[in-house]
Order: structure tokens, then C-alpha cells, then sequence
């Protein structure tokens, strides 16, 4: 089975949590059908298909996290369109109550850094999107989370890769899926420093989750020792969990 792997990363990246409202928060890094629509951007697939294209059951995606996750915190001006106002009101009257703006303090992720590994059962479909990513060619502009928050990628290579079961510990380069552990779980090592989120894993083209999973990551972007269920060795040498 042949995996592509490429690099993308940006000044500022944003993956809104699904349970914030007025005060944004981050995922630390993008998930799953983020990263579809990533690969669908690059591929040219509209928004209708490329949950069709790049969905769980005819393809793999994993992340490493190249860079320390970093967040900052910004206010951002909204202008208000209540009303059929399009434009900022400039002075309000005592008989208006329309707020020209509003800001909205939102979490940013700072300098992110990923790298991408990708399978699909569609070698012409695979090779399509790893001829595009190795010539830095994109059909549609890739973005981290907002489109105001523009990222660049780079080809790495693809890689033979062979799927393990039920083997031994060993280091894992992607974050893991809780329930893709073993009850030996994962060593915990000195020097790492380990988190959790729960994030949505599956996304049907009607844009219904249909899976949350709690998802195991290293922040600084070092590898997780553990014993999974399953999991892929590339020829390089990297061990990778798919999400």
C-alpha cells in the first residue's frame, strides 16, 4: 500500500471546538474532515464531494505535529448586519440601539505545523493529489480553519507502508485514538508532555458527525510509545495511527 506524505503549516491557524459559542476555542490541531477538505482543496473536489471523495471508508488520513502547539488569544472586530445594516453605523442615535461592531475574543493556534499521511483504495486518486502536492499546485486555495488564514505545503514522498495488528509497544509519530489502544495502554515518559481532546472523527456529506473519539497527543510533537490495535510501519521507519 502506498501512503503520501506532505507538509503544511501557516502564521495562524484556527479549528473551531464544537461545544464554544461566544469566546471561540481551538482544536490543537485540524480534525479529520478539516483535513479532507484540505485534500479536496488541493484535488479540486467541490464542497458536495470531497466527503465523498476523501470519506473514512475509502481512505486514511493521519497527522504529526511538527511544531509545539502554541495558542494565542485575539479580539476580532464583527461588524453587525442585524436589522439590513451592511455597512458600520458611525454614530448611533437615541433612538437606535444597532452596535456598529462587536468584538470577539477568539483562540488562535500560533506558527502550526502538520504533516499529512494519506491512503486511499483509489491509487489514480492518490497519485492525482501526490502529483499536485509535488508540484505545489492547488485547484483551490488551502486555508487553516478560516479563509483569512491562507497556509503553504510541500511534498515529502510516498512511501511503501505495511499494516500492523495487535503488535508490540512501539513509538508512534501521529496522535491515537483512545479507542484504538490496547488495555496495556500507553507508557507515560519523562520529558513529554501528553493531552487529550475528543474531536469529531467521521462527517457524512451532509455534514453530520457521525463519530466523536477521544484523541491522544505529545504537544511538542514527540512520539507516544504505545501498543494499538492497529497501526502502519512506512518504509522509513515511521510507525503512524490513522485517525
Amino acid at each position: 500500500m502506498k501512503v503520501l506524505v506532505f507538509d503544511f503549516w501557516g502564521d495562524y491557524g484556527h479549528f473551531r471546538k464544537f461545544f464554544t459559542t461566544s469566546s471561540p476555542l481551538t482544536f490543537s490541531f485540524p480534525p479529520p474532515s478539516t483535513i479532507a477538505g484540505i485534500l479536496g482543496a488541493i484535488f479540486g473536489a467541490s464542497k458536495d464531494e470531497y466527503l465523498k471523495i476523501f470519506s473514512r471508508n475509502k481512505c486514511g488520513i493521519a497527522l504529526k505535529i511538527v511544531k509545539p502547539i502554541k495558542k494565542v488569544r485575539m479580539g476580532l472586530n464583527f461588524i453587525n448586519t442585524k436589522g439590513n445594516y451592511w455597512t458600520p453605523v458611525l454614530k448611533i442615535t437615541p433612538k437606535s440601539t444597532h452596535e456598529p461592531r462587536t468584538q470577539i475574543r477568539t483562540e488562535f493556534l500560533k506558527d502550526p505545523y502538520f504533516r499529512i499521511y494519506f491512503i486511499h483504495e483509489d491509487e489514480k486518486i492518490l497519485f492525482r493529489l501526490a502529483k499536485l502536492v509535488e508540484e505545489h499546485k492547488s485547484i483551490y486555495t488551502i486555508s487553516l480553519g478560516l479563509s483569512e488564514l491562507l497556509a503553504d505545503f510541500k511534498f515529502i514522498g510516498v512511501y511503501n507502508t505495511e499494516k500492523i495488528l495487535n503488535g508490540a509497544a512501539v513509538e508512534i509519530y501521529t496522535p491515537i485514538v483512545a479507542s484504538n489502544l490496547t488495555p496495556n495502554r500507553f507508557e507515560i515518559e519523562p520529558e513529554k508532555k501528553y493531552f487529550k481532546e475528543k474531536i469529531p472523527i467521521i462527517m457524512n456529506p451532509e455534514r453530520i458527525i457521525e463519530k466523536y473519539d477521544d484523541v491522544i497527543f505529545e504537544s511538542q510533537g514527540k512520539t507516544i510509545k504505545a501498543q494499538l490495535n492497529t497501526y502502519y510501519k512506512l518504509e522509513n521507519g515511521e510507525n503512524i495511527a490513522f485517525f
